[in-house]
Order: structure tokens, then sequence, then C-alpha cells
């Protein structure tokens, strides 16, 4: 990725998404980060949010997709978030990080397991 990057770190959701049936019925937390990769250079000379991307707008699209729909694994999860992003948005490039907190492993001691996806446009 670039030298340009617009991050959202520690975004915590509660969604139903899970290969189990209880993880589907009971629920969850998630946690997202989202790196986007993009020229920064003409926001920062303007100042005008119409020159970058809104992360409000990225906040809420990440929102809706861990509260929405239901998922069997993180690795889709990401891949939508991703592929949303570079659909809707501006960017050279993009990474996603999905963690669950909560991991339902018999006998396991860990903080979370989680998934990583860096994307790019088609073509580039």
């Amino acid at each position: 990725m670039g030298q340009d990057r617009i991050t959202l770190e520690g975004m915590v959701f509660y969604g139903y998404h899970g290969v189990k049936e209880e993880e589907k019925r009971l629920g969850q937390r998630f946690i997202v980060d989202v790196e986007m990769e993009l020229d920064l250079s003409r926001a920062g000379a303007t100042d005008r949010l119409g020159d970058t991307v809104d992360y409000g707008e990225v906040y809420r699209l990440v929102k809706g997709i861990l509260e929405g729909p239901s998922h069997n694994l993180l690795e889709s999860l990401a891949q939508e978030i991703a592929s949303r992003i570079l659909t809707q948005y501006p960017v050279e490039g993009v990474k996603v990080k999905v963690k669950k907190p909560g991991v339902a492993i018999r006998g396991s001691i860990l903080s979370s397991a989680g998934v990583e996806v860096t994307r790019r446009p088609q073509g580039v």
C-alpha cells in the first residue's frame, strides 16, 4: 500500500455470524479495523471533505454489514467490507481486519481469532 491512509481502528459491533448455530442465535462482539489507501494531498491542501473519503460514511457501511445478514466466516465479512469500500469510494487499496474476541474453541485460551485481507480495485 502507498503512503497516505485513512484508518478506522477498533470499531466494535454486535453481530450474528459464525458456523455454529449458537453463534447465529446468540450473537457476539466483533472488532473491525479498516485502512484505506488514497492520495490525501488534495484534501490536505483544500481542507474540504469532498476531496477525501468521509470516514463516518465508511463506519456506517461497516456497521451495516456487521449488524446485517449473517455470514458463516470472518473471511466472508472481511471480503464484503473490502469489496464495498472499493466499489463505493475512490481508494487505491483497502486492508480489513475482522476479529472475534469470544472464540468458541474447546480448551482454548486466546484473546481473539481474526482475519486480515488486503484488496485493490480490479485491474490495478
